[in-house]
């Protein structure tokens, strides 16, 4: 795939991640994009280590759109910790 695709997968499996984890995140649409395409990326890794598959076939494949979101919700958890949650003071 070509970097537009995984830009394209990036940004709704980023904002797929955001809808099932709702809350106040302190990050913006980049931070979405970029979490995006760093959570498709593990996804696929996750996917190819744990079960032996290539979970980052095609574009239009369902195990590529399954890795980009569970890798991008995995990521959002992990940035929502580090960052204490978007909680203002």
């Amino acid at each position: 795939m070509g970097i537009i695709a995984w830009i394209v997968i990036g940004l709704l499996a980023g904002i797929a991640a955001k809808a099932l984890l709702p809350g106040r995140d302190p990050g913006g649409i980049i931070i979405t994009i970029l979490i995006g395409i760093a959570g498709a990326l593990l996804g696929g890794w996750l996917g190819k280590v744990l079960f032996g598959v290539d979970s980052i076939d095609g574009f239009f494949e369902v195990s590529t759109w399954v890795a980009a979101i569970v890798g991008s919700m995995i990521l959002l958890l992990a940035y929502r910790m580090v960052s204490g949650g978007g909680r203002r003071r």
